[in-house]
Order: C-alpha cells, then structure tokens, then sequence
C-alpha cells in the first residue's frame, strides 16, 4: 500500500501566494525591459541632439567681438582642446565626445571651459529641491480639488472652486511671482523680521542640521507657492471631468445598489480608476517642469536646470544642451515606468492580465 503525504506542496498549499509571485516577476520582466529599451531610445535621442545643436550653435560667436579682437588662429587654440572647433570634422567630434561619456562620465566642457558635469551636478539637485515638492503638493491638492467638487457637482462648493482655479490657470508665473514677493516682503516688514527669503536658494555660512533645513525651507516657501497656486487646477479640471465620467459607469451604480454609499463608491472604485490618466499625466510632465521652469527660478534667482538650459542656449554651449537634453530624456523614462507602474497599482485588470 503506498500512503501518500498528508503535507501538501507549496503551490497547493497558498496558490495565491504563487499567483503574486509570478505577477511581481512578470512586472519585473516587463519594467527590465522597458528599461533597456528607454535607454536605447535615450541614446539614441542624446547623439541626434549633437549633432543637430552643431548645425544652430556656433562655439565661436563668443569669442567675435572681445577687446582687443582675437585671431581666427587663437579661437582655434581655444577651442580644439575643448572638442569645440568648427574646422575639425563633425564625425570626429562626435566620436571624441561620445568616448568621453562612455569610457569617462565626461560630458565636455563649455566654450569658455566650465565642466558640463559639474553645472549638471550642482543645479539637478537644486531644480529637484524647488519642483519635486512643489509637483507633489499641487497634484495632491488638485486631485482632492477634483474629488470633492465632483462629488458636488453644480453646487456651491464646485462652483467657487470652479470659478477659483480658472483664474489662477490664466495668471502667469511672473505675475504670481511678483505677488507673492510683494506678499512675503510686507509681511517680513509687519512681523519686523525675515521670515522668508525672495532670492536664492540657500544662504551663506548656515551650518548645522536644522539651521540648513529651516534656511532652505525659508527660501523654498515662496516658489513652491507661485508654481503650486498656477498648477494646481490642471489636475482639478482632470479628476473632476474623469471622476464624472465614472461616477455614472456601470460599475458604480451596481456598488451603490449593492448598498454603498456615494461617497463610499467615489473612493473604492470611481476614484482608483479616474486616477490612472492624472498619474500618468504627472509622471510625463516632470522633464517638462524641470526645463522649464526658466521664468521661476529668474523670478527667485535659483540657479537651477531651467536657466542652465537659458544660458547653454544664448551661450552656444554645445556641450551643455546636449547634456540638458539627455537629462529631460532620462527623466522622460523614469516618468514612463512611473506611469507604467502607477497603472499596475491603480488597475487591477492590468494586474491580472
């Protein structure tokens, strides 16, 4: 007689914990891949953009004109150890510079002989401090915008905030700039101190944990203010049309009868599904906030990645554009699997299929 074990195998013994298994691999699977083709594409994107930026920027216009003029001869002399000049073959430029990433992380230098590398380094992370916390509190605060006045739809809460972020929609970032200085000095004055600061990014010789943390929220208050007050609404506008549009779905209705109440419907399932089109929107827009954030970071004199990309451009800084360029491809891609992974987590016919 053969007795067969009473202990059952793992599979049978939790499917589910098997089942969850082959889905994370899988997801794994599909973001690995998905990561390497971003990458091809990033590539791909970053040597089309060098060899494009020669064909509209001239390293040379920035030495026509000094006193006294230079010769055509020292221009050369400047800028053929940079990998700048004109008069050597574009192939050869490019495969000089290409090598350089490649074998050394060394994205060149500027016409006047600035590290690419360390303009990047520095001002990533200041662009990061100012638009990160500013792209999360105006997508949290537009989304439960959205949600409430959804709920409230044609009432006079939806109304007023209706009414409230198409002005602030239509009111341009130096205007809201220029208003929350003039706000942030008054007060200064009223309370007889500085409490905040309307240039800048930090100050000077603050040492120590909590004097740098308390300095750098006192310069970040009021740009994070500005971009927050003229983003917010186009994700209030977007999870209020969306979240509309499912309240009425199919699926909702049989929540309600099945004895939900509105409220409790909107959040268990109207709201999971109309957040996926607003996370995926977030996740593109970061590489465009980040570049473009030209006029704010003038406003408050922060020396970030948008007027970096301002100066390579009137600088004829061939090298830095470039590299300004791999930068918004890169973040591109991080906001694609971003997306991607949003849409698994909200979706649960994605998960499943």
């Amino acid at each position: 007689m053969v007795f067969e074990s009473s202990r059952p195998s793992v599979a049978s013994a939790d499917p589910a914990r098997v089942c969850r298994r082959e889905r994370i691999t899988t997801l794994i699977k599909y973001l690995v891949r998905r990561t390497l083709g971003w990458l091809l594409m990033i590539v791909v994107a970053t040597n089309v953009t060098y060899l494009l930026a020669w064909s509209f920027l001239d390293p040379r216009s920035n030495y026509v004109g000094r006193k006294p003029p230079l010769s055509p001869e020292q221009i050369q002399n400047l800028l053929r150890p940079r990998n700048l000049d004109a008069g050597v073959p574009l192939l050869d430029r490019w495969w000089t510079w290409f090598t350089g990433i490649i074998l050394r992380w060394d994205w060149g230098v500027s016409p006047t002989g600035g590290s690419v590398n360390e303009q990047v380094a520095y001002r990533m992370w200041i662009s990061a401090e100012l638009v990160l916390g500013a792209t999360i509190i105006m997508t949290l605060l537009g989304i439960w915008i959205g949600v409430y006045t959804a709920s409230r739809q044609y009432k006079l809460g939806d109304r007023v905030w209706q009414g409230i972020s198409i002005v602030t929609m239509n009111v341009n970032i130096i205007v809201a700039g220029l208003a929350v200085v003039i706000l942030a000095i008054n007060f200064n004055n009223w309370v007889g101190t500085r409490v905040f600061f309307v240039t800048g990014s930090s100050s000077e010789g603050v040492t120590g944990f909590f004097p740098v943390l308390i300095d750098a929220l006192q310069h970040l208050i009021l740009p994070t203010i500005a971009l927050v007050v003229i983003g917010y609404a186009q994700y209030h506008f977007l999870q209020r049309t969306l979240l509309l549009d499912n309240i009425s779905a199919d699926y909702v209705r049989t929540a309600r009868a099945k004895g939900l109440t509105k409220q409790q419907a909107i959040r268990r399932h109207a709201l999971r599904t109309s957040l996926i089109p607003v996370a995926t929107q977030v996740a593109f827009s970061i590489p465009g906030i980040f570049t473009g954030a030209i006029l704010t970071e003038t406003i408050f004199a922060w020396q970030g990645m948008g007027r970096y990309f301002l100066t390579t451009i009137t600088g004829n800084d061939i090298h830095g554009v470039v590299a300004v360029a791999a930068f918004g491809a890169v973040l591109t891609a991080i906001g694609a699997l971003l997306a991607d992974i949003a849409v698994v987590v909200l979706d649960p016919r994605v998960r499943v299929s």
